[in-house]
């Protein structure tokens, strides 16, 4: 049996996160343990060949601000919209109210 890539680890993370709530690139990796692979969890979000039904449009920066995403920043935002999830210059807003933390992915 062969071993699950990064990137496949990380779109199981990805369904884990429930509708109308984000996490960060940052919560995911530590979530694997890999607290240092922020970047490698955006590479396999952009990468992922079934969104969104693999939310990675829940995905955001540590500071709130959306990030980016394959289909384009317009596309993540109306799908977070779609879920609740109010947006305001480009940033969640009531952040940490909707954040789920590492342990709860």
């Amino acid at each position: 049996m062969r071993s699950k890539s990064f990137d496949e680890k990380v779109w199981l993370k990805l369904k884990e996160i429930p509708y109308g709530r984000v996490t960060t690139y940052k919560a995911i990796a530590i979530a694997l343990g890999k607290p240092n692979a922020a970047r490698a969890v955006g590479n396999a979000c952009r990468k992922n060949p079934s969104a969104p039904d693999v939310p990675c449009h829940r995905v955001v920066k540590s500071n709130g601000g959306l990030g980016g995403y394959a289909k384009g920043p317009k596309r993540k935002k109306l799908l977070l919209q779609s879920e609740g999830v109010e947006i305001k210059n480009g940033v969640v807003e009531n952040f940490y109210k909707i954040l789920l933390k590492p342990r709860h992915i």
